[in-house]
């Protein structure tokens, strides 16, 4: 038994699991079927994510999957589109900054420049992450994210269902859930995921900003660990901003 595997290390079986998978196929349904044509899942590629996609999938429900390609991504992770292709025949649109911003923001700050202050860390997040969100969520009316509440203090409160400032539905199935779960659903239906979780990277991000944790340490101790405070890039804090829309998939 290969004992660096995550589906060895957290996969559990844990009370209530078969029913907190049907509430949030239950949650994926009736979006589907109420924003027809109009719901998208903004997936990280991460493990929630990847469960997500798989539900979407397995049940052949109307809803696109979709990323933000930030440029600085691990190439791990990069490698996950085209296993997500393989296995389920779902090409992910994949959203990018705008190329001239991100040129003039490295040439002024530099290529390191999210290590230098936290302004510049949160300036890069909005250019890479926050901008192609909007671009994303653009002509939709419902999101869907793999968001859990025991993810962090921060998510703590996260709701299955909320209208976010722009009058959006913003829809997380898995907010219950717990890490086991989500591994143990991995494992069962063999879902495609980042090698990088092999390696106790539980929450990736940029490969500048994310690095494996220790035992013991806080489940997203790996973001941006040079910061003291809260882990988070403002995709899920900030108000989300849709110009015209770019996509290529």
């Amino acid at each position: 038994m290969d004992t660096a595997k995550a589906t060895t290390l957290y996969a559990r079986a844990a009370h209530g699991f078969v029913e907190r998978v049907e509430r949030a196929l239950d949650v994926l349904v009736r979006a589907a079927d109420t924003h027809r044509g109009r719901i998208v899942q903004a997936s990280s590629l991460g493990a929630e994510d990847q469960v997500v996609t798989d539900l979407i999938a397995r049940y052949q429900l109307p809803i696109v999957v979709a990323t933000l390609d930030t440029g600085k991504l691990h190439a791990e992770t990069l490698d996950l589109i085209g296993a997500v292709r393989d296995r389920y025949g779902i090409a992910i649109e994949r959203y990018r900054p705008v190329r001239g911003t991100t040129i003039a923001f490295v040439s002024r700050n530099g290529e390191d420049a999210m290590y230098k202050s936290i302004e510049l860390r949160k300036a890069c997040c909005a250019m890479r992450k926050v901008e192609p969100l909007g671009r994303l969520l653009d002509g939709r009316d419902a999101w869907v994210t793999g968001l859990r509440r025991e993810q962090s203090n921060e998510r703590g409160d996260v709701a299955v269902e909320v209208v976010d400032e722009h009058g959006r539905t913003k829809l997380s199935p898995l907010a219950d859930w717990s890490w086991a779960d989500v591994w143990h659903y991995i494992q069962l239906n063999d879902v495609p995921y980042n090698a990088l979780h092999d390696h106790f990277h539980p929450s990736i991000g940029c490969a500048p900003c994310t690095r494996a944790i220790a035992v013991g340490e806080d489940f997203r101790a790996g973001r941006w660990w040079w910061e003291q405070g809260a882990k988070e890039c403002g995709l899920h804090v900030e108000p989300i901003h849709a110009p015209a829309s770019t996509v290529t998939a």
